[in-house]
């Protein structure tokens, strides 16, 4: 073709001064599915795909009009033909910061689940899919939210995603999402549940209470899975001796699990349940000031309550923290144990490392699976595809900013307090895994003795306790137990 001929290139986004970047609409695929048969089988319809988030901007009192910011990616299971006044949903998501949604998708509650095995059992790549028919769906239709950065949840072009990395923000952003799903879906009178894991917990507490203040949205009850109100709980800064006091419970737990402790599980938790109440914070508060005998003591009633031995107990002086403990509870056999879940180990890479480093064997074990079935899942079932990388699990929330709390400890015991004294009939169910490291039981349980209700609010919280870790419902006679207990709790709360 002669150069006069060619036809002028199309001009991109980028030419010229005034380059307008394209207005974003959803980007939402429906499709139908049917589980089980028979009567009890289950038709449902799947919507995935991303929402767009937008906000008014106001300059000096004057409204700029409604501005794109961010693109929510989600999963909602509807179950056809149901009373929407009287169907319940649950609006569930995970934590980190920086977790997708795809643990509890996955695992838990959805129609659909991983199979991966268990600690000691672990199935080889390229692992499977199978049905759940103990999903939450039999009771409640589900919306499985992946906050901004995580899944396939970005910011609009032109804003940073740092906004959105925050405390309030991230209860801002999910907040004003459950209210569109819940207007264009016409169920502002089905009962609602929000349900998290680990910081998703801190999250639905925080929710609940935004939702109750900011837009009169009154949930009938919230699901904590690996309940963690008040990260001071779960830390161990120096000056502060209550996170020692609180994971040693846990500690008694894995120790049990592993051969260091005999007797049954929850004889032995309790005992150390006891000691970490008493003795324990007494000698940590005494310091110096015990005697050698008083000291002599404790030291061998920790050690004979975590199966570490009393000269490693006397040189931490009396102070183990998780990363120390993961290493040293079966050093001598140069095995790591897990954090998330306690029950799973690995190889200690330097048998003189002081504590764990970075390797998880339990987060080692569920990424591979959780990550490879979600990939396949929403391409090959639910029609949705996309080039982004779907973040299971990143980093790139951090730094996650906790302005609002400067100078104290993180929580959201207050705004659950908000949402429990604007909704009388509100009601919590905490679910706990024995081996869990990252949020242990006996931190959860002084949280909420601590919560500033009257004693007769706390007859709306209820808990449940399993033989696993942190993903409790990785371990099969957790998961058939657990399923049948959030069916019940949604059942009894609407």
């Amino acid at each position: 073709m002669p150069a006069d001929d060619r036809p002028s290139p199309a001009p991109t986004p980028t030419e010229g001064p005034a380059a307008a970047v394209p207005e974003p609409a959803d980007d939402l695929v429906v499709t139908h599915h049917e589980l089980g048969s028979g009567p009890d089988a289950l038709r449902y319809t799947a919507t995935t795909g991303r929402v767009v988030l937008r906000e008014e901007v106001v300059e000096d009192g004057r409204s700029r009009g409604v501005q794109p910011r961010a693109q929510l990616f989600s999963t909602s299971y509807v179950l056809d033909g149901a009373d929407p006044a009287t169907r319940p949903v649950t609006f569930a998501f995970n934590g980190g910061p920086g977790s997708s949604s795809v643990w509890l998708h996955m695992g838990l509650l959805g129609p659909r689940r991983v199979v991966m095995g268990d600690a000691g059992d672990l199935a080889p790549p390229p692992y499977a899919l199978a049905d759940n028919l103990q999903t939450l769906l039999r009771v409640s239709d589900l919306v499985f939210i992946d906050p901004v950065s995580t899944g396939y949840s970005r910011t609009h072009e032109g804003h940073t995603a740092d906004d959105f990395h925050g405390f309030t923000r991230d209860v801002e952003s999910v907040g004003e999402f459950i209210r569109l799903w819940t207007s264009r879906n016409g169920r502002w009178l089905s009962p609602k549940f929000l349900a998290g894991e680990s910081y998703g917990t801190t999250r639905a507490a925080a929710l609940a209470g935004h939702l109750a203040t900011g837009c009169g949205m009154y949930v009938n009850g919230l699901v904590l899975i690996s309940s963690v109100l008040d990260i001071g709980s779960v830390d161990f800064e120096p000056g502060s001796d209550l996170g020692y006091a609180l994971y040693l419970p846990t500690y008694t737990a894995a120790a049990h699990f592993h051969g260091r402790v005999d007797g049954e599980l929850r004889a032995r938790v309790a005992e150390a349940e006891e000691f970490a109440a008493r003795e324990l914070p007494w000698a940590l508060g005494r310091g110096s000031r015990l005697t050698g005998e008083e000291r002599s003591a404790v030291v061998a009633r920790y050690a004979e309550l975590t199966g570490l031995s009393p000269g490693y107990v006397d040189r931490a002086d009396l102070r183990v923290d998780l990363f120390a403990f993961t290493a040293e509870l079966l050093r001598e056999e140069r095995t790591l144990i897990g954090r998330l879940d306690m029950r799973f180990t690995g190889w200690l890479a330097d048998p003189n490392d002081a504590r764990m480093t970075g390797h998880d064997p339990s987060s080692a074990a569920i990424m591979g699976p959780y990550s490879a079935t979600l990939n396949a899942y929403l391409r090959g079932e639910l029609g949705y595809a996309s080039d982004l990388t779907y973040n299971v699990l990143t980093p790139k929330v951090h730094p996650w900013s906790y302005k609002e709390f400067e100078g104290r400890s993180v929580e959201a015991t207050g705004a659950l307090t908000t949402a429990m004294q604007a909704n009388p009939h509100m009601r919590v169910h905490i679910a706990c895994g024995w081996y869990d490291g990252a949020t242990p039981h006996f931190a959860a349980e002084h949280v909420m003795a601590h919560l500033r209700v009257p004693p007769a609010a706390l007859d709306r919280v209820e808990w449940a306790y399993y033989e696993a870790g942190h993903m409790m419902y990785v371990h099969e006679p957790s998961r058939l137990q657990q399923s049948a207990d959030l069916a019940d709790f949604v059942t009894r709360a609407c």
